[in-house]
């Protein structure tokens, strides 16, 4: 080309939760039945939208104004609706002004590191959710910052390490929050948050988290919303409908700004994202006139504790299968629906392997292992791709220095559920075993 097309940083946009798809496929065109791990989609995992939600989008598909544009910032009954649920909870509070819409939360983060400038840094935890990482490292034309989860403390954040960091790297201005995490089903105690905010309010730092599975928490865990401790720090919250009603496909996700006049600079950024929405006219209103009538709804509330309860079932399932497997650390999960499980590297070996017994799955294979500096969990990976047809996410994808993978609670069927995970469990014992 005439000239350079893209800027530096652009090739830290990587999405392996959906790369690795490709590589099954590959597996699927020889025959072979693939069992998905590698994607948070609950309607792929044949969760049941119940009849009544159905009902509720079908007669607002007879409606005119469902065609037509919404209000820039959303529909504004919605906003309404989405601020009162904010303020019952008795901290912070605010009104459909603060309430922005977007195709998704994918198309929200994308927006707000955009209009970051490149010095301007976002620190968010590791292992890191691809979407986010990959937006910040695009957006700082560098390698992203990120603050240790610990596996060995229920992979709570490691605040000296984040402390520290913040201290010494004055191009940090916020701190990213996914509260319940993903990946690791982490959910975060009132006092870290807590701590959060004190750090923010040493070094006068945004806060930022995405509390897209906030409603999502069993065996006995509850999320406390981050408008809840934040008192007068400006912050932003990132929420969705894909994964709580569950209606991925609706592509709908909002951001809610808190004290956006404590300061003068994060009022210009709040501006910026409601003039960029602008420019667009509008995000897809039928998702936006479903919320306040589903979320309403008499059947609602039952309907998300039996699904709570149903994933913390398979919680307690996925522990005792395996959560004793030498080799491996394990923490069960308390929000969200997956699980981060992590190989001592000690035993990890480049030599490591399992079965293979069709030529043709092993000449993909081949294939795939032919980059000599693969870190060592995507090998793990891509052998159980091939020798048990599971397919899950190696945990170095999330931005994380740790060896391990994120596989998903979603699958509904007791049997295929119990079935899948002690055969991982049987391949992660007979990997850490081998030597080719």
């Amino acid at each position: 080309m005439r000239q350079l097309l893209l800027r530096p940083g652009a090739e830290e946009l990587n999405y392996e939760i959906r790369g690795i798809v490709k590589k099954a496929r590959q597996i699927e065109a020889l025959g072979y039945a693939m069992t998905w791990e590698n994607i948070g989609d609950p309607i792929q995992k044949s969760n049941q939208v119940p009849e009544w939600m159905k009902a509720i989008i079908a007669d607002l598909l007879k409606e005119d104004k469902t065609y037509g544009y919404a209000d820039s910032k959303g529909v504004l009954e919605t906003r309404k609706f989405l601020a009162q649920l904010n303020n019952d909870k008795g901290g912070t509070q605010i009104t459909a002004e603060d309430i922005l819409f977007f195709n998704g939360l994918g198309d929200a983060i994308a927006k707000l590191y955009q209009f970051l400038i490149p010095t301007a840094r976002i620190i968010g935890p590791s292992p890191a959710y691809s979407t986010h990482s990959s937006a910040e490292a695009a957006h700082a034309n560098t390698a992203p910052i990120t603050y240790k989860l610990d596996p060995d403390n229920q992979w709570l954040p490691d605040m000296e390490d984040l402390y520290l960091k913040v201290k010494y790297n004055p191009s940090i201005v916020g701190i990213l929050i996914i509260n319940p995490d993903n990946p690791t089903g982490m959910v975060y105690p009132k006092e870290v948050l807590e701590d959060f905010v004190r750090i923010a309010e040493e070094f006068n730092l945004l806060l930022i988290t995405d509390e897209i599975y906030q409603n999502i928490t069993y065996n006995g865990i509850q999320a406390v919303a981050l408008s809840e401790v934040i008192g007068d720090r400006p912050a932003i919250s990132l929420k969705g409908i894909s994964k709580e009603f569950p209606w991925p496909g609706a592509r709908c996700g909002w951001m809610e700004f808190y004290n956006r006049e404590a300061s003068k600079e994060f009022s210009k950024l709040c501006q910026t994202l409601e003039n960029a929405k602008m420019i667009e006219v509008c995000s897809t209103i039928l998702p936006q006139l479903a919320i306040p009538k589903i979320m309403s709804h008499p059947e609602y509330h039952a309907y998300r504790e039996l699904a709570n309860e149903q994933i913390g079932k398979r919680s307690d399932w996925m522990r005792e299968i395996l959560g004793d497997i030498p080799g491996i650390k394990f923490n069960p999960t308390q929000g969200a629906f997956y699980n981060t499980i992590v190989f001592d590297e000690s035993l990890l070996t480049p030599t490591q392997s399992l079965p293979v017994d069709d030529p043709k799955l092993q000449a993909l294979l081949d294939s795939w292992l032919s980059d000599a500096e693969m870190p060592l969990d995507k090998r793990f990976v891509y052998y159980l791709l091939v020798a048990e047809r599971i397919c899950v996410v190696p945990i170095s994808s999330f931005c994380s220095d740790l060896r391990g993978f994120r596989v998903t609670l979603l699958e509904e069927n007791e049997e295929v559920f119990k079935d899948t995970f002690r055969r991982l469990g049987r391949a992660i014992g007979q990997y850490l075993k081998s030597e080719s």
